[in-house]
């Protein structure tokens, strides 16, 4: 296979800018609705502790969220200069819902952003928390329209083909599409999980450092509770998204799985291996007898699909997605054992003088980004060759570029995003590293005495 043709240089370049992208759209996304819980348990108990944290990681919201409103419109344009096939033929489909996000949360965002990040002494407390309530759902709103778009490709629905290109037929069929339901929830609490997992870590190196002040310590527990809700709900969530995928898109299914035949009387499991596309085998495969069937169609004896029943041409690319599903996955499991653990600590009272548990937590950090992108990475490389699945090629979808445009494009985006968002990410890690300040209401009362009694006057008649 030629890795260095046009063709090959254009999916490279849209993985790597869409891979930067996705991950600043799930911290905003997670610590939008973070920043949310925060104001309001300030207005409800007036301990201005919450309203430290608050300031504090709506600093790392703002710089994730302008990284990810920067890198997202870069991949528009790649629509019309490297993918001008998909959208010719697509576009009547995903053109309308990528402008329904605009009009519906870009805009929501936008309008109250500043007044959530400029507005403290501005506006009453009651109108800042209802401008804080509409950011964060307008990131929900925006994860609602592009997984719309993004569930229709998987799983398209709703539409019909006119003179070669798709149009809609039915629009709730378009958007309320197989999949969309699963990978909605699947993706919004995974952003809510990346958020966890970043701000249990800052609480984590602060604790090893030796700070126990409230800002600290509630982020820290704070994040833990989050991540003892989200962690096996997601679980549950991937369990069933798994069986819609069986069911859509078997294929996918079966190269995860790197299964080559179709198994009568039970599928074992392969917990590693190597898929040899050209053999049709994985090599060096450990099974688990029946493992397979019973998690991929909850019944001991259950058949799966194996790769060999597909035509070579529409296979997905085994090697690749075997394994970064298996890295999500691995990773869930110690995303769970993270909470089991800090429930039991807690229970015993020893969270915040643990500190082999604090390292083990700052380690987990990246845990949450990591797993988004394998987890991206195994829904959109299992699609392949479909750019929509069943319906348009990948192949087809590409604009008359040569491999020398794509080539240069690409070396330019590398070298760019890596100074930029590179320069971005630093800057976030050093405000982490930093942490939350504390005394925010001696601070206020000495900058903005009148602004800040009648903000207390107002915490009390609530």
């Amino acid at each position: 296979m030629e890795i260095f043709d046009a063709f090959h240089l254009a999916r490279m370049q849209f993985a790597f800018t869409v891979s930067f992208h996705i991950v600043f759209p799930a911290i905003s996304i997670g610590m939008a609705s973070f920043l949310a819980v925060l104001e309001w348990r300030w207005l409800l108990t007036g301990d201005t502790a919450y309203k430290d944290m608050f300031l504090f990681w709506s600093k790392i919201f703002a710089v994730g969220f302008g990284m990810g409103v920067v890198s997202g419109v870069v991949m528009a344009y790649e629509f019309g200069t490297n993918w001008s096939g998909f959208s010719s033929i697509a576009g009547n489909i995903t053109g309308p819902l990528l402008t329904y996000e605009v009009l519906t949360a870009f805009f929501l965002e936008a309008g109250f952003l500043g007044v959530m990040l400029f507005g403290w002494h501005r506006v009453s407390p009651r109108a800042h928390f209802f401008a804080t309530l509409m950011v964060a759902i307008g990131t929900l709103i925006s994860t609602f329209w592009i997984l719309a778009s993004n569930s229709f490709m998987q799983t398209p629905q709703g539409y019909a083909i006119e003179n070669g290109r798709i149009v809609p037929v039915d629009w709730f069929k378009v958007i309320f599409n197989p999949s969309f339901p699963y990978r909605l929830a699947h993706m919004t609490i995974a952003a809510f999980i990346v958020a966890g997992f970043i701000v249990a870590a800052c609480g984590a190196w602060h604790l090893l450092h030796g700070r126990r002040d409230k800002p600290v310590i509630r982020s820290f527990s704070m994040a833990l509770w989050i991540l003892l809700l989200l962690t096996p709900t997601q679980i549950l969530v991937g369990d069933a998204h798994g069986l819609n995928t069986r069911k859509y898109q078997p294929a996918k299914i079966a190269a995860i799985e790197g299964l080559w035949e179709t198994e009568k009387g039970g599928t074992p499991l392969n917990l590693v291996g190597l898929p040899d596309m050209d053999a049709e085998v994985t090599r060096y495969a450990i099974q688990i007898p029946h493992l397979g069937s019973l998690i991929l169609t909850h019944s001991w004896n259950g058949e799966i699909r194996g790769l060999k029943e597909f035509p070579p041409q529409d296979r997905p690319y085994s090697p690749i997605i075997f394994w970064t599903f298996r890295l999500m996955a691995g990773l869930g499991m110690l995303m769970l054992l993270t909470a089991l653990v800090g429930l039991l600590l807690r229970i015993r009272g020893q969270l915040y003088e643990t500190r082999w548990f604090q390292r083990f937590v700052f380690c987990m950090g990246p845990s949450g980004i990591v797993a988004l992108l394998a987890g991206w990475i195994t829904t959109e490389v299992g699609r392949q060759p479909w750019t929509v699945y069943g319906v348009l090629r990948t192949a087809d979808s590409l604009s008359p570029v040569d491999a020398q445009q794509a080539g240069v494009s690409l070396l330019i985006f590398v070298l760019v995003y890596f100074l930029v968002f590179g320069v971005g990410i630093y800057y976030m890690l050093m405000l982490m590293k930093r942490g939350p300040d504390e005394h925010t209401e001696r601070r206020d009362q000495r900058r903005h005495p009148v602004l800040h009694n009648r903000a207390l006057e107002a915490l009390r008649e609530e």
